[in-house]
């Protein structure tokens, strides 16, 4: 945990809270974080960068028909994870977030069998690849339909307060979502009945090819929470410490009945997807500025800086996580097909005629 103090971070920011100034310069950390903690930042950014490079691969391999990469999003995804607590809170994701579910608990057996559509899926294998979910850890199936997984979510959060139990929902999304009429009904259904709920933007400044300036004419995403009554903070989301930092926070606001909007800046150093070539409206030198602040490395040299980090480490870390993910793989190629059955299950309570007789043409007895 958070070691001697907390910081108090201010709503309506114009600058974007950071601790990790860049891959260089620090601001302040060092009495806020533990080495053991340090260390498990880093070690889960490591393993999901690990995971979306063998994506690549399996995608390429033909073993998948579509990857949506979240390179540089590692910062914030592995903070808000590590920040909420497991069996209590809630997690309503996108496409892009599977380092926050991974990070969150989702096994690499249950992410790979998603994403490869195998039997392993704990979802049935119906969800197009990118869409991981798991119903032991609160984990809400995200929904390819943009912003459309945000009302339901804001339902989740209603839930909790009527029930009265204990967490909050964390809904997370990209910056075209906030263009959707849905993104907005969300948020003020949520600023009106004051539930348990903070709204994550991971403004990568694209929706796909549109950048941020065509999408909204605000000075920022975080400032139209004054518009639904709610709390709005700007966070570098490639310093996973200030993620960190203010997921505490807003986890005790939204516990106390404040929701809160949160923009975290980031950079996806791939593609929107595998269906997207980026170099098309985005330059070099834009790429390369972006990389240079890789959430990663900005960790790596802060980790180096207090004599944490060393390559033996490293090496130890990268080996044990390849047999992992190599294990992984042969259990999911292993595994048996996708039954059948799963076509007409959580469907209807009782089958409707129709579907009854499609499964009879493919032989089963339901």
């Amino acid at each position: 945990m958070v070691q001697d103090k907390k910081l108090h971070i201010e709503a309506f920011s114009q600058e974007a809270f950071s601790v990790l100034a860049d891959a260089r310069h620090l601001k302040q950390a060092d009495t806020l974080f533990s080495e053991h903690q340090l260390k498990a930042f880093y070690a889960k950014m490591f393993a999901a960068r690990l995971l979306n490079e063998r994506w690549l691969k399996l995608q390429r391999m033909g073993k998948s028909s579509f990857v949506a990469e979240f390179r540089g999003h590692e910062g914030i995804q592995i903070a808000a994870a590590l920040a909420l607590r497991s069996g209590l809170d809630w997690l309503a994701p996108y496409y892009r977030d599977t380092g926050m579910v991974y990070a969150f608990g989702m096994t690499a057996e249950e992410i790979f069998g998603q994403f490869m559509g195998s039997s392993l899926d704990p979802n049935k294998a119906r969800q197009m690849p990118c869409h991981p979910s798991v119903k032991r850890l609160n984990i809400f199936t995200p929904i390819s339909a943009i912003a459309a997984h945000l009302p339901p979510a804001v339902g989740i959060a209603m839930s909790l307060r009527y029930k009265k139990q204990a967490g909050v929902v964390l809904a997370s999304f990209g910056d075209g979502a906030t263009s959707e009429g849905d993104w907005h009904a969300a948020l003020n259904l949520a600023g009106v009945q004051k539930v348990p709920i903070i709204f994550l933007c991971q403004n990568n400044r694209y929706a796909i090819s549109v950048p941020l300036h065509k999408q909204t004419a605000s000075s920022s995403i975080a400032i139209k929470a004054q518009s639904y009554g709610i709390n709005g903070y700007h966070v570098d989301g490639m310093d996973i410490l200030a993620s960190y930092l203010l997921m505490q926070q807003a986890i005790e606001e939204a516990e106390a009945g404040q929701p809160v909007l949160i923009e975290a800046v980031v950079d996806r150093f791939g593609s929107h997807s595998s269906a997207d070539d980026d170099l098309r409206y985005r330059t070099k030198e834009e790429k390369g500025w972006w990389l240079e602040r890789d959430p990663l490395l900005r960790l790596k040299n802060y980790l180096k800086r207090r004599n944490y980090w060393n390559e033996t480490w490293e090496g130890q870390l990268k080996e044990q996580l390849e047999t992992e993910l190599s294990k992984t793989l042969k259990n999911i190629e292993a595994a048996p097909p996708v039954p059948k059955a799963w076509l007409f299950e959580d469907v209807f309570a009782d089958l409707s005629p129709h579907l009854r007789e499609q499964a009879q043409e493919l032989g089963l007895k339901l």
